[in-house]
């Protein structure tokens, strides 16, 4: 088992990879270091190449191994099936950010339509050959978003529960607040030796402690800074150059703005819900 560093330390666009030499090779999320990615399809080889889900920034060099199979959710499967149907999953309703994103993934993301030669669509244990994983259906992140719990050596992959400072990303018309938080509590629960998380600093060698509980508090953390805003009504657009999510305006507005806009509308669904906040017209108060 190989742990792959992405660049930048594993922050977006870039993720950890995770190789699995056992008589089955695989590549879990290929969007580290294009050039040890390669090294590694030329050298032990590479049967099949695992997505934890279906982001750009974890499949980014997938088409390093476009003749070889590819596996994923079936929840999340369309996403790579037509680029289309991907902005469709994040939710992008914005024509000049989805003729944005569309140029980017090719340019940047080398997207090309891919379709999954197996489908992970419920939890199950794999036999690679000496090695045996467990698929945990981790959904909220995205709706189809996989872990893997590799038994013998008592490693677990979080995929993008990264337990981060930044805290979860579930800004996806896909996503879920709610079965984030589950997913995240369920993966604490995981008997697990070596944790290994997608981005930063990627391998934990103890439990992460405390990290689980601040990394769901970030939910809450935005959520009270959303219900502050809103002692006065605010617009969307208001809501938006609050920056509650990055702290800061950031360029590209086409990624940054997008990403502000997801998250406080799946907060404001769910304080909604819970009858602490009003939508009256264009604008949103708190009761």
């Amino acid at each position: 088992m190989l742990f792959i560093p992405g660049e930048r330390g594993g922050r977006y666009p870039y993720c950890h990879s995770l190789y699995i030499e056992a008589d089955l090779k695989v590549i879990i999320d290929p969007a580290s270091d294009r050039e040890r990615l390669a090294e590694l399809l030329n050298g032990p080889g590479v049967d099949t190449a695992w997505l934890s889900h279906y982001h750009e920034d974890h499949s980014m060099h997938l088409d390093l191994f476009d003749d070889r199979e590819m596996w994923i959710s079936k929840r999340d499967a369309p996403a790579l099936e037509d680029l289309e149907c991907f902005l469709d999953f994040y939710g992008m309703t914005i024509e000049k950010e989805r003729e944005f994103w569309s140029q980017v993934m090719h340019e940047q993301f080398h997207f090309k339509t891919r379709h999954a030669a197996r489908l992970f669509h419920k939890e199950e244990v794999i036999d690679l050959g000496g090695l045996t994983v467990e698929v945990i259906p981790t959904p909220g992140h995205t709706a189809g978003h996989c872990s893997f719990f590799f038994r013998e050596p008592g490693v677990l992959f979080l995929g993008d529960y990264d337990l981060a400072p930044f805290g979860p990303w579930y800004g996806d018309a896909v996503s879920d607040i709610e079965a984030t938080i589950a997913s995240v509590k369920r993966l604490h629960s995981v008997p697990a030796r070596v944790w290994i998380a997608a981005h930063e600093q990627g391998v934990f060698e103890s439990d992460p402690g405390e990290l689980w509980d601040r990394y769901l508090g970030v939910i809450d953390e935005r959520e009270a800074r959303l219900l502050d805003l809103l002692a006065v009504p605010r617009r969307m657009d208001e809501i938006v150059e609050a920056r509650i999510l990055y702290g800061k305006k950031r360029e590209p507005g086409e990624f940054y703005d997008f990403g502000e806009r997801s998250h406080m509308n799946k907060h404001l669904e769910r304080l909604i819900q819970r009858g602490l906040v009003l939508s009256e017209g264009a604008t949103y108060r708190r009761v």
